[in-house]
């Protein structure tokens, strides 16, 4: 339950934050980024509804991918992408009428759509990112971005970056502008550059090498306490010839403190090295999605 709450709490903050990124800076400028909320902006410009349709729009469009992301991802992945739509179609609907954000929208001026465009991309993404850790979804294109990844080892970022390529392309018949364009492409980018680094950031590696002569207490420890797999190695000193175990240790770059502090309690003395690893692959880690390559056939030489 404790977990659950967390996670709920997660796709909470990044929605706000992927939300309020709209809001405040993308759509009183009139910027056009990319998944469902930029298609409904679209939508909502060219059909002259006005701003305050775009929530409505987001919500149709989100209402049929729903349907794929549940058939491919399962129902869990429903809960909260259904959870996540209605958020931000409420956050979309009610965010605009507070007063500090019509103040952030109006203190820019035409003269700063690009520095809109950056600062909306970058808080956009990093919010999507959140929520994509925490198994959540905004809807459009997080959809696809997951349905892909299922079966395909390519980072959300450059699934958003071709998916979003249309929608921001057709931003030009708003205003006829290819101004318009261009801030929507300053925004994918940026987009796209934030999700990739917050993610990649998250699931970053480490390889842990411990040297100890309580390895049998460290072991037990990190097992027990820290829920870590630990390998043992069998090693000799090449100077004092003593036989011992090397405890290697693979893990998630936020789970260092925990192994770092268990293995100072057991031994203050320990000798421990620390590298970056560039992937793993296995259980507890990533998945290794790439299809076997075809075997070659044979050939028959006729002579």
């Amino acid at each position: 339950m404790a977990s659950e709450v967390r996670s709920y709490l997660g796709v909470t903050f990044g929605l706000f934050l992927y939300t309020l990124a709209w809001v405040a800076f993308l759509i009183p400028n009139k910027i056009v980024g990319g998944g469902a909320t930029g298609m409904a902006t679209v939508i909502a410009y060219l059909a002259g509804l006005g701003e305050d349709t775009i929530s409505y729009f987001f919500f149709g469009i989100n209402a049929i991918l729903v349907v794929i992301g549940v058939r491919v991802l399962g129902r869990g992945f429903g809960t909260k992408t259904v959870y996540g739509i209605l958020l931000v179609f409420s956050l979309l609907y009610f965010l605009p009428k507070l007063g500090f954000i019509q103040y952030i929208g109006q203190s820019f001026h035409e003269s700063d759509k690009l520095l809109c465009a950056i600062i909306g991309g970058f808080v956009s993404g990093i919010g999507s990112a959140v929520t994509l850790l925490h198994g959540g979804s905004a809807g459009g294109t997080d959809i696809v971005a997951m349905v892909i990844n299922k079966y395909r080892n390519i980072t959300p970022g450059k699934v958003f970056l071709y998916a979003d390529l249309i929608i921001v392309s057709s931003s030009f018949f708003i205003s006829w502008d290819f101004r318009t364009i261009v801030y929507g492409y300053v925004v994918m980018a940026v987009f796209s550059y934030s999700v990739d680094l917050f993610m990649s950031g998250s699931k970053q590696s480490v390889q842990i090498f411990v040297f100890s002569k309580y390895y049998d207490l460290i072991t037990e420890r990190l097992t027990k306490e820290a829920n870590r797999g630990v390998t043992l190695v069998s090693s000799q000193g090449g100077y004092t010839k003593e036989e011992g175990k090397l405890i290697v240790i693979v893990a998630r770059k936020y789970d260092m403190s925990s192994v770092y502090h268990i293995v100072r309690e057991v031994d203050p003395n320990a000798f421990i090295t620390v590298a970056n690893v560039m992937g793993v692959y296995g259980r507890g880690f990533d998945e290794y999605k790439s299809k076997p390559k075809s075997k070659p056939r044979k050939t028959i030489n006729v002579g």
